[in-house]
């Protein structure tokens, strides 16, 4: 049903709708008339909302600080998931990993050629030369973020730490692409162009996600995608981007011990960055990384 122009808005913030998002859904109509894919009301967030993903963010960024202080060769992904658990726990928070469709732990370690839901195990142990993706979502009064880090132990080899490189610089490519009216198909576009210029690939299959208000929400982000195509970007819209680069080919396997950790189809290397991030009324803010 359609909102008189005197009731109250649909964002909850208890203004008439004509001085609140009246405007606001015109210009999305407005796109929306070019058959430019536009987001439902639901994928975006109040300030209310935002305030809460912002905190949630914070305490989900504290915990990825406190893993970078704390890993080494030597230590089991194991002993990373009791960090991990026991700084959400304690500052509040709930490891949104746990029991999610059946994981069995709080976060994921993603070791060389494990590519992303990697298990923590404390058979598992660091060694030098590893790279680890750690990858951890904080739950705190009902919000979600989401964010992971590369670690590289110890002395990697040039060739492991250029892949770790690029993949973080195919993230801060992208998020000058996250802007107010552009498209998200622009995020997966600079992205597959940086990875490729340097040989490597990207997973299609495997991408970004919604999130703030559920663990996974719209819309999906590709990584691989073309410019000027996809959802229209809108202030309140709350996502990750979070490329899977691989040193080899794109094909990847998940084991069939565990049902949850994806691994490179030919044993090379694989890369990951994340970060949970707001579209503004400027730009982008980053609410985790």
């Amino acid at each position: 049903m359609k909102i008189g122009r005197n009731d109250p808005c649909w964002c909850g913030s208890g203004k008439k709708y004509k001085s609140c998002h009246a405007a606001f859904d015109d210009k999305i109509d407005s796109y929306k008339a070019k058959r430019i894919p536009v987001p439902s009301h639901k994928l975006i967030k109040t300030p209310e909302q935002l305030e809460g993903i912002r905190k949630a963010g914070k305490l989900n960024t504290e915990v990825l600080d406190m893993i970078a202080e704390n890993i080494k060769a030597g230590m089991s992904t194991e002993d990373i998931n009791v960090m991990a658990h026991n700084y959400i726990v304690e500052h509040g928070g709930i490891p949104a990993c746990l029991g999610y469709q059946g994981f069995p732990k709080s976060i994921c370690t993603s070791v060389n050629d494990a590519i992303c839901h990697g298990i923590p195990s404390a058979d598992e142990i660091l060694k030098d030369g590893d790279i680890i993706n750690v990858d951890v979502t904080t739950i705190l009064d009902g919000y979600y973020a989401d964010a992971s880090r590369m670690f590289m132990i110890g002395e990697v080899s040039d060739e492991a730490k250029k892949l770790v490189e690029v993949t973080k610089e195919s993230v801060d490519l992208a998020l000058q692409e996250v802007k107010p009216w552009g498209r998200l198909g622009n995020i997966g576009a600079v992205i597959s162009e940086h990875v490729h210029k340097h040989g490597y690939t990207v997973l299609k299959d495997i991408g970004g996600h919604g999130v703030g208000n559920d663990f996974h929400e719209d819309p999906y982000v590709c990584h691989v995608a073309k410019r000027d195509t996809g959802m229209l970007l809108v202030p309140g819209m709350v996502f990750t981007i979070e490329p899977m680069v691989n040193e080899g080919e794109e094909d990847f396997f998940v084991d069939e011990e565990n049902d949850w950790t994806v691994y490179t189809e030919d044993g090379m290397l694989s890369a990951q960055w994340e970060y949970t991030i707001a579209v503004t009324e400027d730009g982008y803010e980053i609410l985790t990384h």
